[in-house]
């Protein structure tokens, strides 16, 4: 009888920690903060405030929706989703493994799962020198700039303060699964004004999550020279904000680039540069 190979420690890192970071595994037992305006609970809710308690709530959880991104965890540090993070993995992995030169990078991290996982993978890996970029303004979006980018007009994701997480909660989550070193560098303020002085040479791997027309695109003229033949560009917003999706399109028939988009879920596309 042959023996089962034993499962590679590794990836069951991996795999326990993409459970994590979206909190997979503690789904079931989530609570949200009750909404002010919730009906006959506002005056429940203003006697409770007054005696700083911020009252909560059961929340249902949907392990598929969780799987596909589709909800908004209330408490996890990334809403992206188990298939995100896999194909995600994938192509960290598959830079890894064939020796693509660059750093990694994701444009616009919320709470930071998804780059904490980028810093997992390499320290996996034993890659001793590849850095991760975490590029965010860390005080939500932009408002839209509809002069210049009419395709944001009535955009209202600047108005969303539950996208607003501070630098310093996102160190905190990255310490709290022991990835916060000196490899980890953190970009503050918008897009435009900071990516392109960013002390970037090469990347492997970029990851974008700007939801906006303009910041997809701010992002992709700095950094998508940048990236290695080889390397992969991934786009979070692609199938669920059309913003994202025009941009994409628009830089890619601008740049003339052919590569085939490949479909990372629902929500994410990615290709792989060639050239």
């Amino acid at each position: 009888m042959s023996e089962t190979p034993a499962p590679d420690p590794a990836q069951l890192y991996l795999e326990l920690l993409k459970r994590t970071l979206t909190n997979y595994v503690y789904g079931d037992s989530e609570m949200r903060p009750v909404h002010p305006e919730a009906g006959w609970k506002r005056w429940l809710l203003e006697q409770l405030r007054r005696r700083g308690i911020e009252a909560m709530w059961p929340w249902p959880f949907d392990p598929e929706k969780r799987r596909l991104g589709r909800d908004w965890p209330p408490t996890a540090h990334s809403m992206i989703g188990l298939e995100r993070l896999g194909n995600l993995q994938a192509c960290c992995e598959t830079a890894l493994r064939e020796r693509v030169p660059g750093d990694m990078i994701e444009t616009g991290v919320w709470r930071g799962g998804a780059s904490i996982f980028m810093r997992a993978i390499l320290a996996v890996h034993g890659d001793p020198d590849r850095r991760v970029f975490v590029a965010d303004s860390f005080q939500g979006l932009p408002p839209p700039d509809a002069e210049k980018y009419p395709e944001d007009a009535g955009s209202k994701f600047h108005t969303w303060t539950a996208l607003a997480i501070s630098r310093a909660e996102v160190e905190r989550n990255f310490d709290r699964y022991g990835l916060l070193d000196d490899r980890v560098v953190f970009l503050e303020g918008w897009f435009k004004d900071t990516l392109p002085t960013a002390p970037i040479e090469q990347l492997a791997v970029i990851r974008l999550d700007g939801d906006l027309y303009e910041s997809t695109m701010d992002a992709l003229v700095s950094l998508y020279p940048k990236l290695s033949p080889g390397g992969f560009l991934i786009v979070d917003d692609y199938g669920a904000v059309p913003n994202c999706k025009r941009a994409i399109h628009d830089f890619r028939e601008r740049e003339g680039i052919g590569e085939p988009l490949q479909e990372g879920d629902w929500s994410a596309v990615y290709w792989r540069r060639e050239g």
